[in-house]
């Protein structure tokens, strides 16, 4: 099957591919844009993950500040090269985080950076809870376990739901980026101010 110049064209708007990425998806999707389009995502994400060892030495603070000016957010956003750092997909990126970070407040960036006495906290928080409507001894800690990933969920930025499109983590959208922009990219720091908090 013929893939005409217009599909090409089409699906590299739709998702900021490379010209030949996006003529072989086509190919072996029969024409299809739909299915491209998974397609590619799919490898995308794949390539994402290779990605991540890469270092990722420039990028761009990406800033928001709530309409009714009480709530402001600064965010580092890194990424491989200047010329992604300028590039205004990766811009509002930043953007839009910054703005998720504003709204859900998080406490940190990942998992890996919760301090081992605030799970330990936490930890005896929910096995106190669990213990207290009745549940059995030998199933705590798998609930603790259960419950604690849901603490990660609403305190760590890269496993929260993005605000703009909760069938995505941060996580998710920052690969779907590096898969898109072709760069590593990683979330840096953040940081949230509040008048009253």
């Amino acid at each position: 099957m013929a893939i005409s110049m217009e599909d090409i064209k089409k699906l590299r708007t739709m998702t900021g591919a490379g010209m030949m990425d996006v003529k072989n998806a086509l190919e072996e999707t029969g024409g299809n844009l739909e299915k491209a389009v998974q397609l590619l995502r799919e490898r995308g994400i794949a390539k994402a993950a290779k990605k991540a060892e890469r270092a990722a030495k420039e990028g761009f603070v990406g800033s928001y500040l709530h309409h009714n000016g009480k709530i402001a957010t600064l965010l580092e956003l890194n990424c491989e090269t200047d010329f992604v750092a300028r590039n205004e997909q990766f811009q509002t990126l930043a953007r839009n985080i910054a703005m998720h970070v504003a709204m859900a407040n998080p406490s940190y960036r990942s998992r890996d950076e919760v301090p081992a006495e605030a799970l330990e906290a936490e930890r005896a928080i929910l096995a106190k809870q669990a213990k207290e409507e009745g549940k059995p001894e030998p199933v705590i800690a798998k609930i603790v376990e259960g419950r604690l990933n849901k603490f990660f969920e609403e305190q760590c930025l890269l496993e929260q739901r993005f605000i703009k499109d909760d069938s995505k983590t941060i996580e998710e959208i920052v690969k779907e980026a590096i898969a898109t922009i072709g760069e590593n990219i990683q979330v840096g720091r953040f940081a949230r101010i509040a008048i009253g908090e």
